[in-house]
């Protein structure tokens, strides 16, 4: 398997699908616009997913399960919500088909058929759950509610690509209602400190938190946290969203709950999730041109084993020796793959394991059984160390721990050294069209400058960071007094 990747320099797009591709992580269905995730790209998911969910467990939440079907007007009973996502529903009008009399073996819909009421498949659940929500609550003892949903969503995206965005995905999205607006705010900057934790701590991603513009908001939201992160064309990639909703929610579906003082209030709410867009960061964030670069906290293999022998005698001799490395490696919880595939040249598999991004991989021989040692190659900086057997299951560990921190370091720099404090707008504009990255810059904060500098450059304002320091200066664009800088970028 020989990795002929195009490079990232030349073609980033390509390079990126190539990666998708080769690596065996997703493919193209016959549905438009739609993936199939691939074996070893779901391994990959269901690591964010086993993670977060620990970590959704860990701050009071539950697993539930809404419908996938919406009726139309429950989709419509918040307003700034469906009119943010009406134009990439899909809606089921029919409920069967039958046999095309004029076209025996063709199938046509059948016009006796009709829903007496649309369905909209799921681009979120607000609706639908909060309807639901309505039943479940009646007093202040029914509060908090802290559902979390596993699903899947659509989004009729008319532009496509894989795991970034696609029509419909997998992600995950909580489901909250409070007592007080406190809580629901407490709530909604939690989430997106559990978001950022989790990019930073698992995928090795370090990320900007701040919140979203009103132009930029979810539909339906008061306020929308955000994590962004920066990828290696210097593009930005919303990382996560979470919402505090405030009542809007709760006086669309008429959500009350009486008070301990015998009163009757709406109910405050938040919302927020992540997808498989994550997948896509990983991949635009670590990875190179001979391949995927996993960090090992994720990684559904962080050791494969290599043998390399001549003749049955050999590979028996081999085996031994690397099947007891496996044991000793995963008595310490280490994920580890002994590929003993005969079929298969060690090259052939050195090349596949480096395309798929595996941390370490662990190469043993005849000379290596008469030596006591092994080759154990890092992915990350393609290095080879010769370590004895009996140093193994030390090393390994250390390795692994240190090439998630190096990953994550790796970032962190790269970032640092592509956000522009930017002052006039000529070189705003020679920044986001050439170096790229974050610009720091000042803004007026209004709709029309923001709306502006969009039309002009198509970058858009990624967030106002949380730990934004006043700074008194002029907008950058309308050279209006400005009160702080705010992060632009073109983004994905």
């Amino acid at each position: 398997m020989a990795n002929k990747l195009t490079s990232r320099s030349i073609d980033y797009s390509k390079w990126y699908n190539e990666i998708v591709v080769n690596a065996d992580l997703a493919e193209n269905s016959a549905v438009r616009g739609c993936m199939i995730i691939k074996p070893y790209g779901y391994a990959i998911w269901e690591k964010m997913q086993a993670e977060l969910d620990t970590m959704f467990k860990d701050t009071g939440h539950e697993n539930a399960y809404f419908p996938l079907f919406v009726p139309k007007s429950l989709f419509e009973a918040e307003e700034k919500n469906a009119e943010g996502f009406a134009k990439e529903c899909a809606v089921v009008t029919h409920y069967r088909l039958k046999n095309d009399e004029s076209n025996p073996g063709k199938l046509i819909v059948d016009p006796n058929a009709k829903l007496e009421e649309e369905l909209v498949v799921r681009p979120t659940s607000e609706a639908v759950i909060w309807n639901t929500y309505k039943t479940w609550i009646q007093s202040y003892r029914d509060l908090p509610i802290l559902i979390n949903q596993w699903a899947n969503v659509v989004r009729w995206e008319m532009r496509t690509r894989l795991f970034l965005r696609t029509a419909e995905f997998l992600w995950q999205e909580g489901h909250t209602a409070h007592a007080t607006q406190a809580e629901a705010m407490a709530e909604a900057k939690q989430m997106n400190q559990v978001y950022a934790d989790f990019v930073e701590n698992y995928m090795a991603i370090p990320v900007i938190q701040g919140i979203k513009t009103e132009s930029e908001r979810f539909a339906g939201a008061v306020e929308t946290f955000c994590i962004e992160a920066l990828m290696q064309d210097g593009k930005a990639l919303q990382a996560g969203t979470s919402h505090f909703l405030g009542q809007n929610f709760s006086k669309a579906f008429d959500v009350k709950y009486a008070t301990a003082d015998g009163g009757l209030e709406y109910v405050w709410a938040t919302s927020w999730g992540v997808s498989t867009r994550l997948i896509g960061a990983l991949i635009m964030t670590h990875s190179d041109d001979n391949g995927l670069v996993l960090p090992p906290n994720l990684a559904p293999i962080q050791v494969v084993i290599i043998p390399i022998y001549r003749g049955e005698e050999q590979q028996k001799e081999v085996a031994l020796t690397a099947n007891k490395i496996k044991k000793q490696l995963e008595q310490k919880n280490i994920r580890v793959k002994f590929d003993n595939r005969d079929k298969f040249k060690p090259g052939f598999k050195f090349n596949e394991y480096e395309l798929k991004g595996v941390p370490l991989r662990i190469a043993i021989g005849p000379k290596d059984l008469e030596n006591g040692t092994v080759e154990i190659a890092r992915r990350d900086t393609l290095s080879k160390s010769i370590v004895t057997q009996d140093e193994i299951t030390q090393y390994v560990s250390s390795q692994l721990s240190q090439i998630q921190s190096d990953l994550f370091e790796k970032a962190k720099a790269f970032r640092s050294e592509n956000i522009t404090v930017v002052d006039d707008f000529a070189t705003f504009q020679e920044v986001i069209n050439g170096k790229g990255g974050f610009v720091s810059a000042h803004w007026d904060g209004t709709n029309e400058s923001e709306e502006a500098i969009k039309k002009a450059t198509k970058a858009t304002i990624r967030c106002i960071p949380l730990d934004n320091e006043k700074e008194d200066g002029v907008c950058v664009y309308s050279g209006k007094p400005s009160q702080q800088r705010v992060l632009f970028a073109k983004s994905y």
